[in-house]
């Protein structure tokens, strides 16, 4: 079984969007650089950041995450964002009215559910839960190993939290550090 990560990029006060779902400037380090990090040619960053993000991105098999996320994206348009096979949606309703059924997407009620069925899904590689809500509440239930983040050098002041509603204390061993082009990458593995 592949390790499970919560990832998202992060203000430096710990917001993944602003009040009105906006990212804002959380993406920029995603195009500011000159090293192409996928074959669209539209994400280019330094070579430190690709050289993280690069290694990171090929061991995803599964992304997780929310029904609000999966909505907002348009389901992304039926393919998994950044060549992952699989996206687990934590959802109470079922997918949307004509959705092809042949489609990578996998509805599940529940983080626990959602959880079994990407580790079902990604055999030994990782588990990528996305920030927010549902990641918070995976922390809270254990299930998460590590918690990646790519800070941004922005304030937002408000928003959605990198950790949802969580509201108890987790510790989180010494970070291993990066420092990209208006990014820091940060990964924290979880202390048991």
């Amino acid at each position: 079984m592949g390790k499970v990560v919560m990832y998202s990029s992060v203000s430096v006060d710990g917001f993944v969007a602003d009040e009105n779902d906006q990212p804002g400037p959380l993406f920029d380090w995603l195009t500011s650089g000159d090293v192409p990090l996928d074959e669209s040619g539209v994400i280019k960053v330094s070579q430190v950041s690709y050289d993280y993000t690069r290694a990171y991105w090929d061991r995803i098999g599964v992304t997780i995450a929310g029904r609000h996320v999966f909505d907002m994206t348009d389901g992304w348009d039926g393919k998994p964002p950044g060549g992952i096979d699989h996206v687990v949606v934590v959802t109470r309703r079922p997918a949307p009215e004509g959705w092809d059924p042949s489609a990578p997407f996998h509805f599940v009620d529940g983080v626990e559910a959602a959880m079994a069925k990407a580790q079902e899904l990604a055999g030994d590689r990782i588990v990528e839960v996305a920030a927010g809500d549902v990641g918070g509440q995976m922390l809270a239930a254990g299930l998460v190993d590590e918690v990646r983040m790519d800070v941004v050098p922005v304030v937002f002041g408000s928003g959605k939290r990198f950790f949802g509603s969580v509201d108890a204390q987790h510790l989180l061993e010494d970070p291993d550090v990066i420092q990209g082009d208006r990014v820091l990458h940060l990964s924290y593995r979880v202390r048991r």
